[in-house]
């Protein structure tokens, strides 16, 4: 398995650890609620190191990333970022992803850890642009810290304004005494908080740092296993899940990052634009359980006389809420918030109600 910079503070910190994307992970240290909590009331920190990234520079930059993402980096100005996923030529998803403008004419793409292979020999084979591609994912580490206290800790350690940070920007400058630090504001958590993107070689300065800062905060380090029911709280989409290579961005109701503007000729637009104008036979709803149960993926979603209508893509119980919540694909006609749908649950035949996310009230 593959190592993090701070895999050996996981393990000395008696983190449970277990294989994910292929880098030996944390997936919990006190306890999935003990630390989903701690980032909704607090300060938790995440290592995101195993997260893939590519520059894409030069004056080809902006013609190829128009043509392999489906949404419009043209909006795009330095400092700014934008959610957005690589189409590929069947209708599905190769990845989502986040595009950083870093400076004019380079870029800064944020891949899933397990799709870095897939997504860098994806973007070399359809470079015909050419737009100069480096693939640095094994020379950037990154931390998540999430929370409402977060930037409390953080501000302690640079003389960048955080609160001029809004969602969805970054900064680059100095932080814990490094240099070239990007600090973006992105969560995948809901709670609000900073990632801080480094060089590997300073990445044990950067954890004592923050983590001497958010002490008096009460700062825990989290595992996957809350990243997972954080950001299914918020009803934010997790690649393998509720998307992937036979999902379209329309199905999944990511027709917000799916720009059909004059002169940008992405990857399967036709198809793309042929959904949205006809629509699809399937799409993502968010769901809570009326009665007791735990929803799970590849579980079946049914209707009141049993017959089938869609699948679980991802499934918890609310850390929050305390009730079951997920999200799955159904036909149309049961995608409408306040729909009653039923999820076959190893035979039980279990009612749930059709709501928008976010769960987390």
């Amino acid at each position: 398995m593959k190592t993090t910079p701070f895999t050996e503070k996981h393990i000395a910190l008696g983190a449970k650890m277990h294989e994910f994307a292929g880098y030996n992970m944390p997936i919990e240290y006190s306890g999935i609620i003990d630390e989903h909590l701690a980032v909704c009331n607090a300060i938790g920190v995440f290592d995101v190191s195993h997260m893939g990234e590519f520059w894409v520079k030069g004056p080809h930059a902006l013609a190829f990333l128009q043509k392999v993402t489906s949404n419009n980096v043209a909006t795009l100005t330095p400092g700014k970022i934008q959610y957005t996923c690589f189409p590929n030529e069947e209708g599905g998803i190769v990845d989502d992803l986040l595009v950083y403008h870093y400076e004019p004419e380079k870029y800064l793409l944020v891949v899933n850890a397990a799709n870095i292979e897939k997504d860098w020999n994806w973007c070399v084979s359809h470079n015909t642009e050419g737009a100069e591609l480096e693939n640095s994912s094994d020379h950037m580490a990154q931390l998540a810290v999430q929370g409402p206290k977060a930037i409390l800790a953080l501000q302690k350690l640079t003389d960048i304004d955080l609160s001029a940070i809004p969602y969805y920007t970054f900064a680059v400058g100095k932080f814990a005494g490094e240099d070239n630090v990007i600090i973006s504001n992105t969560g995948y958590t809901g709670a609000g908080g900073f990632e801080l993107y480094f060089y590997p070689e300073v990445a044990d300065k950067i954890w004592k740092a923050v983590f001497e800062a958010g002490e008096e905060l009460g700062i825990k380090p989290v595992g996957l296993g809350a990243r997972d029911t954080l950001r299914l709280e918020m009803g934010f989409c997790l690649y393998g899940n509720d998307l992937d290579d036979t999902t379209s961005p329309i199905e999944a109701g990511l027709g917000w990052i799916t720009k059909f503007v004059d002169g940008k000729d992405f990857i399967n637009r036709p198809m793309l634009e042929k959904q949205k104008a006809e629509g699809v036979t399937r799409k993502l709803v968010g769901f809570e359980m009326v009665d007791r149960g735990i929803p799970r993926h590849g579980y079946e979603l049914i209707d009141e006389e049993g017959e089938k209508i869609g699948v679980v893509t991802s499934g918890t119980m609310s850390p929050i809420r305390k009730i079951g919540i997920g999200m799955g694909y159904v036909k149309p006609e049961y995608g409408k918030a306040g729909t009653e749908i039923y999820i076959d649950m190893r035979g039980r035949k279990l009612k749930a109600i059709v709501v928008k996310p976010p769960f987390r009230k």
